[in-house]
């Protein structure tokens, strides 16, 4: 009998162990993740950007939990000596559409308590002589970090406190009884007190397998991007991005440096027929079948169908992806475009066919599920651990309300 059993060893689920060894000391607390290493997909996949939260709702869980855990993150990096970079990010303006919109964001930046600068046409040239706009904001904070490496030191963190993490379990069955849970894999069974389940692409149906009745369903976003040879790494000293369009739920294609010194640029947001399908063409039937089944998707599709066909159109095109990348950084070219890769977002999609922009929880006596944890759910992930151990041992509904204006990721 364990005190806690997390499912999902990314780094949300790892987070959440990391806070329980810190408000409870002494409890037991095992961690089930299905694959063979840790941080395997969504967080592993991701684009290694600690974000300043410059585009999220004020007043928002999404907009608190980003500035916290900007925050955390960086001092966590510094504790564990992790490398870690504030590289300061470019929202830049290309158009007179855009240049209005971003003067909104700014709003939203100081509504945010965001530090910025904007810059004019001049100055964005001055500081990035590559970028073309009408002007940008400059967001210094934000920075750039390999998650995958986080999770690990978290890993480590967890494992000295005395907690186990289990790796190569696949959870089969869940039951929830009056004073424990017991958690039902290939490998055996586990029983404790408390779960809570971190489970990202899979969380639907790890939510549904306890008994949960839920009223939204997961659908997987392909986020397609290259790699850009030696030459152009060095293209920007920032991460660029476009001002989004608060019509689109996707932020669209930016530059994005990484860590270990390499460019990147993406992603696109492409509907994905695999929700682990990380090859071009990935087709599971299960998870097309899902899709299919529920009717929420139907209607999210009906009411996004000109932004699908456009998102499908540059994932075939390289030449059209490459356009959408030269309206800021004008000097790309077709060549420039290599080692094509892409990541799998969670995207939670009620059966009204809305997108669910913040976090979702759902929660019983002896359960606590993690049903959405969209970007930055990296960047948030110590905070949100401890608001949900927090909220556990309280014995409180977890009530991830939004803003009147929902946030976009």
């Amino acid at each position: 009998m364990y005190d806690h059993c997390i499912i999902g060893g990314g780094i949300v689920g790892l987070a959440v162990a990391m806070a329980l060894q810190e408000k409870t000391p002494g409890a037991s607390i095992i961690v089930l993740e299905k694959e063979s290493e840790l941080g395997w997909h969504q967080t592993g996949h991701n684009s290694g950007v600690i974000h300043a939260g410059i585009y999220y709702a004020p007043g928002s869980l999404k907009a608190k939990l980003c500035r916290d855990g900007a925050e955390a993150t960086k001092l966590f990096c510094a504790e564990n000596r992790i490398p870690f970079e504030n590289c300061g990010k470019l929202l830049v303006a290309t158009n007179d559409a855009e240049t209005l919109r971003m003067e909104a964001l700014e709003e939203r930046a100081q509504q945010n308590g965001i530090d910025y600068t904007r810059l004019t046409k001049g100055q964005l040239r001055a500081d990035e002589p590559y970028i073309a706009g009408l002007g940008a904001l400059l967001v210094r904070s934000t920075g750039i970090v390999d998650y995958s490496i986080v999770c690990r030191a978290m890993a480590q963190k967890i494992e000295a406190g005395g907690g186990e993490i289990r790796r190569g379990v696949a959870v089969r069955a869940i039951h929830e009884q009056e004073k424990s849970v017991r958690i039902e894999s290939g490998s055996g069974s586990v029983e404790a007190k408390r779960l809570i389940a971190c489970a990202g692409l899979q969380s639907d149906r790890i939510a549904r397998m306890a008994g949960l009745k839920i009223n939204h369903r997961i659908v997987p976003f392909r986020g397609e991007y290259y790699a850009l040879p030696a030459s152009k790494a060095t293209v920007t000293q920032r991460l660029i991005y476009p001002i989004p369009d608060p019509d689109l739920p996707f932020l669209g294609i930016h530059l994005t440096r990484t860590i270990e010194g390499g460019m990147t640029v993406g992603p696109n947001a492409v509907l994905g027929f695999a929700r682990e399908g990380y090859a071009k063409g990935s087709f599971a039937i299960a998870d097309v079948a899902s899709m299919a089944a529920f009717s929420g998707f139907w209607k999210m599709a009906r009411a996004n169908w000109r932004s699908a066909i456009s998102e499908f159109a540059n994932s075939a095109s390289r030449g059209r992806y490459l356009t959408e990348c030269q309206k800021y950084c004008p000097s790309l070219t077709i060549d420039d475009l290599q080692s094509p890769r892409a990541g799998i977002r969670a995207q939670a999609v009620m059966d009204d066919g809305s997108l669910v922009h913040d976090f979702l929880f759902k929660q019983t006596e002896r359960m606590l599920h993690v049903c959405n944890a969209p970007s930055p759910a990296a960047t948030s992930a110590i905070p949100i651990g401890r608001m949900i151990v927090e909220r556990l041992l309280e014995g409180e509904a977890i009530n991830a309300s939004p803003a009147p204006e929902q946030a976009r990721a």
